[in-house]
């Protein structure tokens, strides 16, 4: 049954009418709107090389003083590292191929200690990395014959995309991954098969080797919880939270999981994603303060909406002079040669990775631009 009264507010609430059903009280709260967007300019960018088709980045600050930027090149079949302060080029890493070490179409990167976890779509699998020597150090998710990592969880990933990692209790790190397999024809997959769109795994290096293990599969196979397209995903443990992008056509928006992949019912509005919700990054400011920020990718209109980390409340929009049709982003807290207050990576129309300010973010929105002091 349709309601056309009926809308589902940011904060997951149901709003009748303009009103908030809240203990069985109306309450009033108007229909989320976004407001005036702000313009903010790039600092920094990288060379552009359309030609690598450049997805998502990740930062890296290293024992003795560096500050790198990652990205990875769908097409190049390889990791592009620049210098996080100025977008510099130092190296490409990789190659085309299915040995460690060799990518084919990479797609989602993440950074954690010394660390870089890279998802590769069509070699289905994640590798792992030790920096800064990018020494392969094992792969799973598909078999790989003598090379393989030691642990269970082979053959499991299908066409995976993007990835959060966070380390649990100082003792293994915890992985998600999104797999966004479909049809044979292209289109979404039957709802009974949609409780694999995350996988979440376990894993270790210990004297260099790595093993892992699979946890979970992750999804909601009906309901609002379904997930149907997905890519961008990230993982606050400090609430409890799975933030996922839903990237279908005419329904895109984020939806919030816990971490032993369960859906809370709360849903960031599609108000706030006109055309595709991309990528998420969390801003920590202390244990459990900060901000959400997300893409609303767009070639004309592509904007980056603020939400608050604990009560998930929009906060703000902003858009760059240059950057458009944003696929993954990043942002760190520390500082970063000229940023002191850190700063905040986006992949700009496939080409480049340009970096702003945060300073001049916070300045723009009325943000808190000292989050790296707490």
């Amino acid at each position: 049954m349709t309601i056309s009264s009926l809308v589902r507010a940011p904060n997951g609430w149901i709003v009748l009418a303009g009103l908030i059903l809240l203990g069985g009280l109306a309450v009033p709260l108007a229909e989320a709107q976004v407001a005036d967007t702000a313009t903010v300019a790039e600092v920094l960018q990288t060379p552009r090389n359309t030609w690598d088709n450049v997805d998502t980045p990740a930062v890296w600050h290293g024992p003795d003083g560096q500050h790198w930027l990652l990205a990875t090149a769908k097409e190049g079949d390889v990791i592009r590292v620049h210098d996080a302060a100025t977008g510099a080029p130092i190296r490409r890493v990789g190659g085309s191929g299915s040995d460690l070490g060799e990518f084919d179409r990479p797609n989602g990167v993440a950074v954690i200690d010394n660390l870089m976890i890279v998802v590769e779509r069509d070699n289905r699998r994640v590798q792992v990395f030790s920096l800064p020597s990018f020494e392969p150090l094992g792969a799973f998710g598909q078999p790989l014959g003598w090379h393989r990592a030691v642990g269970e969880g082979e053959d499991r990933l299908r066409l995976p995309y993007g990835l959060t990692v966070y380390e649990k209790d100082n003792g293994p790190y915890i992985l998600y991954v999104t797999d966004a397999f479909a049809e044979p024809d292209g289109s979404v997959p039957p709802p009974s098969a949609l409780d694999e769109r995350v996988k979440q795994f376990r894993f270790k290096v210990e004297d260099g080797t790595l093993r892992h293990q699979h946890i979970r599969n992750i999804g909601a196979t009906s309901g609002p919880g379904m997930l149907k397209v997905v890519e961008s995903i990230w993982a606050d443990p400090a609430h409890d939270r799975l933030l996922i992008a839903e990237e279908k056509e005419g329904e895109a928006q984020i939806k919030v999981y816990t971490l032993d992949g369960t859906f809370t019912g709360t849903t960031i509005s599609s108000d706030y994603f006109q055309h595709e919700a991309e990528g998420i990054v969390l801003y920590e400011c202390g244990a459990a303060d900060g901000y959400w920020l997300t893409t609303d990718q767009s070639e004309t209109e592509n904007t980056f909406h603020v939400f608050d980390r604990a009560s998930l409340e929009h906060i703000g929009a902003f858009r760059g002079k240059t950057v458009k049709n944003t696929d993954g982003i990043v942002a760190t807290e520390q500082a970063v040669g000229p940023f002191e207050n850190g700063a905040f990576y986006a992949v700009h129309d496939d080409g480049s990775t340009v970096g702003f300010d945060w300073a001049d973010i916070a300045n723009a929105l009325g943000l808190d631009r000292s989050c790296s002091a707490q």
